[in-house]
């Protein structure tokens, strides 16, 4: 009974095979330059690409259980669905998906559209799987960490309606622990969503008040400038890809990632332990800045 992990060398694949390690499950990674891979022992290692449709099937030869976790790239629906197809055909049935939270609200975002269209084949083709919807990632800030320190502004445009914002460790234990119960289970597990959120929702003036506590000195909210955001994002980000952060930022301002009733003590109860707040992660930063 093998558990594939696919994105294993990126920050939450790696981490879920080292929950999955950690708890002695038979882990293989998928991965595309063995080189780069660095994981604990016992841990096997297939090389494979998404549109390698042969190097899937080697992967997938064997195994019970698939994390399925897709880059933001612009055939990742393709890369997905056919991921999905090979694993039917391997005689795969259990699956935890990493999905985004509102998939299906975000309809005009193409990394989120692409994500709900994998749900609805995951659902169509009748996987018994978990899928997983994480609102923004917390980490996503360490991309912009050297301009809240050095300039004294929170740049992303969050907006007002808030962002309840996860830390990538929690999702990697909560897509380890999901795994490991589908894994584990007589007979495959019904379908299931689970929203994976922070402790609290932040808008973009919480964030920065935040900061300002943490670094002791005033750090400002940058505003609610999506065609701004864009533009800086294009100095250092494919063109399509800037556009498409924009018009999720966009939905920020609207609509927001907003928590369902019961979503924090549900993920509470899973893991065992509160969950990892936005404050920890700024204070770290400013703890080695």
């Amino acid at each position: 009974m093998t558990i594939l992990v696919t994105g294993a060398t990126g920050n939450i694949g790696r981490q879920v095979v080292e929950h999955l390690a950690k708890r002695d499950a038979d882990v293989r990674a998928l991965v595309r330059d063995p080189s780069k891979a660095n994981f604990p022992a016992g841990v096997s290692v297939v090389q494979g690409d998404f549109l390698d449709v042969d190097s899937l099937r080697k992967a997938m030869s064997g195994v019970s259980t698939l994390f399925l976790l897709n880059a933001v790239v612009p055939d990742e629906f393709t890369q997905a669905l056919i991921a999905l197809n090979v694993a039917r055909s391997a005689g795969i049935e259990r699956i935890v998906y990493l999905s985004v939270i509102h998939a299906d609200v975000y309809v005009n975002v193409p990394h989120f559209a692409g994500k709900f269209g994998v749900e609805r084949m995951i659902e169509q083709m009748d996987f018994k799987a978990t899928i997983l919807r994480p609102a923004y990632f917390i980490q996503n800030d360490l991309m912009i960490k050297d301009v809240i320190t050095g300039y004294g502004t929170y740049p992303m445009p969050i907006g007002a309606k808030g962002l309840a914002m996860i830390d990538v460790r929690d999702i990697a234990e909560i897509a380890a622990l999901e795994l490991l119960r589908r894994e584990q289970s007589a007979e495959p597990l019904a379908l299931d969503r689970i929203n994976l959120v922070g402790p609290e929702t932040l808008t973009g003036t919480d964030i920065a008040a935040i900061w300002s506590d943490v670094l002791a000195r005033p750090i400002n909210y940058g505003g609610d400038n999506a065609e701004g955001f864009e533009q800086n994002l294009r100095q250092f980000l494919p063109a399509w890809m800037a556009y498409d952060l924009r018009l999720m930022g966009e939905r920020f301002f609207t609509d927001g990632m907003l928590p369902a009733a019961g979503d924090v003590e549900r993920l509470t109860a899973l893991l065992g332990r509160p969950l990892h707040p936005y404050r920890d992660f700024a204070a770290e930063i400013a703890a080695s800045a």
